[in-house]
């Protein structure tokens, strides 16, 4: 009688899955990992060294729940300004002819290619106490450089592209016939409007107000020029931060990030699905 000799242990079968994996996803997933997911996750897992206590009073300390108040309400509220003059402006920019239109609409681009750090200084310069809009407002009591109205003012101008660019190009392919149509039934212009002309362009409204509010919290260089950056006055998260680097605070800064970093995803999370509501409904 023989013997056979043992079997050798069985190894796990290869991971094949790979091989089915197109190269475009491969790349996909390659530079998404290298510039967007690793760095959260760096920043997640440097915020994870504190103990959930730590974690708790650093994110909820007075000084920070004061900056989450201005930075991410003013952003809101800066938005929503932009949802509607950026809809107006959109509107006059494809409905008129007036001359030097195109050096009008070129314009509208103009915080994307402006450093923001010139935006701020510019910004500072017109609505200070002796700018040009500055010294008209200030008689009346209202000043703006300096003040948490400074810091709107500076999240509106980043941030209406966004809403101007989205809205445009559904408004040029929007069919006149459909407004002619609703006028020989007897409806008036504002009614036209209503019920006609904003449903279908409500999903391309909150895309850009999405898109503008994201910008604005990140906002940095426009407003730590035209803001005074006091704590509880018109203090902004990403400065906050800052001024945590600047004192060696490394756990306070990566904390204060990641509540940043949560609240701006839950907050695109509900724009997005109200979006969808407005394709849905238009």
């Amino acid at each position: 009688m023989t013997v056979s000799p043992p079997l050798p242990p069985t190894q796990p079968a290869p991971r094949r899955w790979l091989v089915y994996v197109s190269w475009p996803w491969r790349i996909t997933l390659g530079y998404l990992s290298l510039i967007l997911l690793l760095p959260i996750a760096a920043v997640l897992v440097k915020a994870s060294t504190e103990s959930p206590a730590q974690f708790w009073a650093i994110a909820t300390s007075p000084v920070a729940l004061s900056a989450y108040n201005v930075t991410f309400g003013t952003a809101l509220i800066a938005a929503l300004i932009n949802g509607i003059f950026g809809t107006l402006v959109a509107w006059v920019l494809v409905r008129y002819q007036f001359p030097l239109k195109r050096l009008v609409d070129a314009t509208i681009d103009l915080p994307f290619a402006l450093p923001t750090s010139v935006a701020g200084l510019t910004l500072a310069t017109v609505y200070g106490q002796h700018g040009w809009i500055g010294s008209l407002l200030a008689p009346f009591g209202v000043e703006v450089s300096f003040t948490r109205l400074g810091v709107g003012v500076a999240m509106i101008f980043i941030s209406l592209p966004f809403v101007v660019r989205t809205v445009q190009p559904v408004l040029s392919e929007m069919e006149r016939e459909l407004e002619e149509a609703a006028w020989c039934m007897g409806a008036s212009h504002w009614q036209t409007f209503w019920r006609v002309l904003l449903p279908p362009l409500i999903p391309a409204i909150l895309t850009g107000v999405a898109q503008g509010f994201s910008r604005a919290v990140g906002e940095y260089g426009s407003t730590v020029i035209i803001a005074s950056n006091i704590p509880f006055k018109d203090l902004i998260a990403p400065v906050l931060i800052f001024q945590r680097l600047e004192q060696y605070d490394y756990a306070g800064a990566t904390v204060i990030g990641t509540v940043l970093l949560g609240i701006s995803l839950l907050m695109l999370l509900v724009i997005n699905w109200l979006q969808a509501w407005g394709r849905r409904y238009a």
